[in-house]
């Protein structure tokens, strides 16, 4: 189960990456509302898959990644949650992290893509939180993965 020191660490993390989100996804083609856009949904993304977690190991990542790329390519295009994934992941200091959190980011950009109809509809909020049965559903088939500690 993720500490409330984790949670802290994350937020901030996302605080200082947001500028570097905005300038990825205004270099993908973005407008400077639709970047702005993708930092909220950086943020709120944290916050939902947070809340709709139970503390399983990789769960709350795994969700959070799945439903911010879906969301990012449902509404701004997949280049644009390309990306922004890219700059997120850029200086991580573990490969099989990084892989993960590639991997899931892949599974949900396509699903994104697929349905960008519905992904379109509501608030950032409400888009990710209807995200989250999709995104467990993937879970239990083992499309999106996590990196089991040795």
């Amino acid at each position: 189960m993720s500490s409330a020191f984790d949670s802290l660490k994350k937020a901030a993390q996302a605080v200082v990456g947001a500028p570097h989100l905005f300038n990825a996804a205004r270099g993908a083609g973005a407008s400077a509302s639709a970047a702005a856009d993708v930092m909220a949904a950086s943020a709120a993304a944290l916050q939902v898959a947070a809340a709709a977690t139970d503390g399983t190991p990789g769960l709350q990542n795994a969700i959070r990644h799945f439903i911010w790329q879906a969301y990012i390519a449902g509404r701004h295009g997949t280049a644009v949650a390309e990306a922004v994934a890219a700059a997120q992941e850029e200086g991580r200091t573990s490969p099989a992290d990084t892989r993960i959190d590639l991997h899931n980011n892949a599974v949900g950009r396509a699903y994104g893509a697929a349905n960008s109809a519905a992904i379109g509809q509501g608030s950032v909020t409400d888009a990710l939180r209807a995200l989250v049965p999709v995104a467990k559903e993937k879970w239990a088939t083992d499309e999106l993965v996590w990196l089991r500690p040795h």
